[in-house]
């Protein structure tokens, strides 16, 4: 008797693969009721022709659960892990579908007994009373690394079979990751360490001694310089770089503008792009936590005595203007014209503009981050009357629609741009005329965008393998007369260097020189104006 209940335990016994599948495809599937609502109303609603994205999610989900739990699975550690995350995640899952919102440590004590016990409490139970047949220590080492590899590698598969509709989706509903049981539980819980142990945040000082140059010496009228920060514009769809659609009919006639063709971003997402290009480190150097350790481009501008104010009609400036003037034009208001659909557009941005520099003192840069391209929804990013190619995608869902019809509501928006940048440039040479002052206007995207070539969508791929698409961005600067002859820059110069290569690392340094500001974290070298201006001197 003895011998068959030996041999039928033995039977019954899991390998440590096993259990761990299990477990993660539990997790998913049960554990994640907030997710699923939100993923189906990101991705057009629990109908029958989802049936294959939803599966496909559910599997890759697991697979990338499996991958992580297949890092513990040795004997005395895998059932102890299980067993306190099925307890964590079935108070994380009671807490995310009571408020529908991500949830912070402090929040999992609200987990009544009940739920505990149904879901934390029962799998447990079920953890523990199984067998486990593990291996050797070095055996299933290599077992769990292979498991885990393989897990990762099908889960990437699927994603990249899936990719075309998850992307969209995931871009625009960001705080899906954050409704992932256990995920979002143990970043609450880093995030809960993470600030109990911070210091105090120091930022180190950039550029204090920043001073006016020789060029500023003798003049009376003030300057105003505008910096347009686009967003998802990509080069290779501006018909100044030579594309066949004539996406810039009004800056292509736009007296003293320079447009430069062959820029590349630092990133190929605004969270790391905008961050870069202001810190003044190159991208080989760039780190996020490095960058916000330290001042960068808008303060040293300030140092130098000008008045920096950041427009916003974006998600913030990911902390480079945290020490300036900040105006969010991101909200709508009732009966506001210029905005639809929860959203603005970005002639938001111009609004009072030319009250605002009337009405300076100072010398002014002021920054304008446009909603500009940002997908998917293409199609929104314009008002109605700037639909000059069709048929245009309606849709979030990119898949659902032709190749031509995805490029022709982005083709849309760059148009928009196109008008956005001329009403700009036309406005600033109203008021040189009309208030006395010397304008300039320099605009680049923080990255590019894919339509699908490669089936790759939208943006945000990382920078080793990116299409180059995402990473190819416009960058173009307009100088008035006053301005251009107060600096001393030479257009032609700056013409013969329009096909020139280039990147955001120029940024920096040719804000500062183009302005003629005197300071030791300038580099000539980086500044593409410099050899224009023979006559800057300290």
């Amino acid at each position: 008797m003895e011998h068959i209940t030996s041999e039928w335990s033995n039977y019954l016994a899991l390998r440590p693969w096993q259990l761990t599948s299990a477990a993660a495809a539990l997790l998913v599937l049960f554990y994640n009721h907030g997710f699923w609502q939100a993923f189906a109303a990101a991705t057009g609603g629990a109908a029958p022709a989802n049936a294959m994205l939803y599966l496909g999610t559910f599997a890759m989900l697991a697979l990338v659960f499996n991958a992580f739990l297949s890092v513990a699975a040795f004997r005395y550690v895998l059932k102890p892990v299980l067993i306190a995350l099925f307890f964590v995640a079935a108070a994380t899952s009671y807490v995310v579908d009571r408020h529908g919102a991500p949830v912070d440590a402090s929040a999992l004590g609200e987990a009544p007994p009940w739920t505990l016990a149904l879901m934390g409490a029962l799998p447990s139970l079920l953890v523990w009373a199984v067998t486990v047949r593990f291996p050797s220590v070095p055996r299933g080492a290599l077992v769990n690394a292979g498991v885990a590899l393989a897990s990762l590698c099908a889960a990437g598969a699927l994603l990249l079979a899936l990719f075309q509709t998850l992307a969209p989706a995931v871009r625009d509903h960001r705080e899906m990751r954050l409704l992932l049981t256990p995920a979002n539980a143990v970043q609450a819980g880093r995030k809960y360490l993470r600030q109990a142990w911070a210091r105090p945040p120091v930022v180190a000082p950039l550029g204090r001694d920043a001073v006016k140059g020789r060029l500023w010496a003798g003049h009376t009228r003030r300057t105003v310089t505008v910096v347009v920060v686009g967003e998802t514009a990509r080069a290779a769809n501006f018909s100044l770089n030579g594309y066949t659609r004539d996406t810039n009919p009004l800056l292509a006639r736009q007296a003293g503008l320079v447009n430069f063709s062959n820029v590349r971003s630092c990133g190929t997402a605004t969270a790391v792009s905008v961050p870069c290009v202001f810190s003044g480190l190159p991208r080989g150097d760039y780190a996020k936590r490095k960058a916000r350790s330290r001042e960068g481009l808008l303060d040293v501008l300030g140092h130098a005595g000008l008045g920096v104010l950041w427009r916003d009609n974006n998600s913030g400036c990911k902390g480079v203007c945290d020490r300036v003037a900040y105006e969010d034009l991101s909200r709508p208001a009732a009966g506001d014209p210029l905005c639809d659909g929860g959203e603005c557009y970005d002639e938001r941005l111009l609004r009072g503009l030319p009250e605002l520099i009337r009405e300076a003192t100072r010398d002014l840069v002021i920054v304008l981050h446009q909603k500009g391209s940002h997908g998917p929804a293409y199609w929104k990013r314009y008002p109605a009357g700037f639909g000059r190619f069709g048929p245009v995608c309606q849709s979030d869902k990119l898949a659902a629609c032709s190749s031509a019809a995805i490029v022709a509501a982005y083709d849309n928006s760059i148009a928009y741009t196109d008008y956005f940048l001329n009403k700009a440039i036309d406005m600033l040479r109203a008021s040189a005329r009309e208030d006395g002052v010397d304008t300039a206007l320099m605009y680049f995207s923080d990255h590019g965008e894919s339509l699908g070539e490669e089936n790759f969508y939208p943006h945000g791929a990382p920078y080793v393998f990116s299409p180059e698409k995402q990473r190819h961005v416009p960058f173009m600067v307009w100088l008035d007369d006053g301005f251009r002859d107060r600096f001393k820059v030479d257009r032609r110069c700056l013409e013969a260097r329009r096909d020139q290569d280039f990147s955001h690392d120029n940024v920096f340094h040719s804000l500062l020189g183009m302005l003629n500001l005197k300071t030791v974290v300038y580099n000539s070298q980086l500044d593409l104006f410099h050899a224009c201006m023979p006559a800057r001197q300290s």
